[in-house]
């Protein structure tokens, strides 16, 4: 008499799960992930976290397959039983992307952006949504926002160890003139709060335009917290006004190290770079910016100008 097969444990079947999903056989993924979520909602061992990673690993195989309403209803579940596994929150961002919930995808990859400010594809995603937000609800489209949820600091410290592979679908951490990007300390709550009152004071300041002042308010914001892609831009701005040219182009700097394809770092450092008289580098900049966003009229423009001084 033939002996009875021995089922596979949820270790197993999430293995075979996983090498499915790395061979591109997304549909034998998602089975195999769904028969080791069964087995582990079984088990008398069954842990929340666990559950929580095959619920995100079946939502991978889901985004890859198409059935971004599937990945999004997963993500769910695993968030639920892992609040803020960044790979869910990045899986379900690009899953509400693709079904054009643009509010909902920049809430997902801003908080994605809380727990580890270096994630490339977080970043490119907000700027992503952000532009399709501009374009769909004008410059008052931050007012239509679901609220962004605030990520404890513990939480953020003990998940920022564990995104050194973030999810199939995000970008290696992009260089900067050959620097890759490096972990910064995340801020605390009530830094990120003050930081964001200060920039904000800086801002009020530019419109009046006191650059001066505006800068002092900005740099301020920057030593509570130095994660903030839009402070450095925004004092860069400054430093332009103010003809602090190399100034500016350390700011963009920073914020290319942590956003390698920001329109407006790059488009400020090339022109710092065209008051230095860089011409090349000015040029490489404005090259860059429009593969990035090639209808940019102003970056035409300012290409057009620095070329006939060559």
């Amino acid at each position: 008499m033939p002996q009875k097969q021995k089922s596979k444990s949820w270790m197993e079947l999430k293995q075979s799960g996983n090498e499915c999903f790395k061979t591109g056989q997304y549909g034998e993924a998602t089975n195999l992930y769904s028969q080791a979520i069964k087995e582990l909602e079984k088990s008398s061992k069954k842990n929340p976290e666990d559950l929580g990673i095959l619920y995100s690993n079946r939502a991978a195989s889901h985004l890859k397959d198409g059935n971004c309403g599937e990945c999004v209803k997963d993500c769910n579940m695993s968030l639920e039983l892992f609040p803020f596994n960044v790979k869910s929150l990045l899986r379900r961002a690009s899953a509400y992307e693709a079904l054009e919930r643009y509010r909902l995808a920049y809430v997902d990859y801003k908080t994605a952006l809380q727990i580890d400010c270096n994630i490339a594809a977080a970043h490119d995603g907000t700027n992503r949504m952000s532009k399709a937000l501009t374009e769909a609800d004008g410059l008052s489209w931050r007012e239509k926002l679901p609220p962004i949820p605030t990520v404890p600091l513990s939480v953020r410290e003990k998940l920022a160890s564990q995104t050194t592979v973030i999810a199939p679908q995000s970008n290696p951490a992009p260089k900067q003139n050959g620097i890759r990007q490096t972990n910064k300390p995340a801020p605390s709550d009530k830094d990120i709060k003050k930081a964001q009152l200060l920039k904000e004071e800086g801002n009020a300041l530019v419109k009046k335009g006191e650059y001066k002042k505006a800068i002092e308010k900005y740099s301020q914001s920057l030593k509570l917290n130095p994660t903030e892609v839009t402070t450095f831009t925004n004092r860069a701005l400054c430093y332009l006004s103010v003809k602090q040219y190399r100034d500016a182009v350390r700011d963009c700097d920073e914020a290319l190290v942590m956003d390698s394809n920001n329109i407006k770092a790059l488009y400020r450092r090339a022109q710092a770079h065209k008051e230095l008289k860089d011409i090349k580098a000015c040029v490489d900049d404005l090259n860059t910016l429009l593969k990035v966003e090639p209808k940019n009229m102003a970056a035409m423009k300012m290409l057009q100008e620095v070329q006939k001084k060559k």
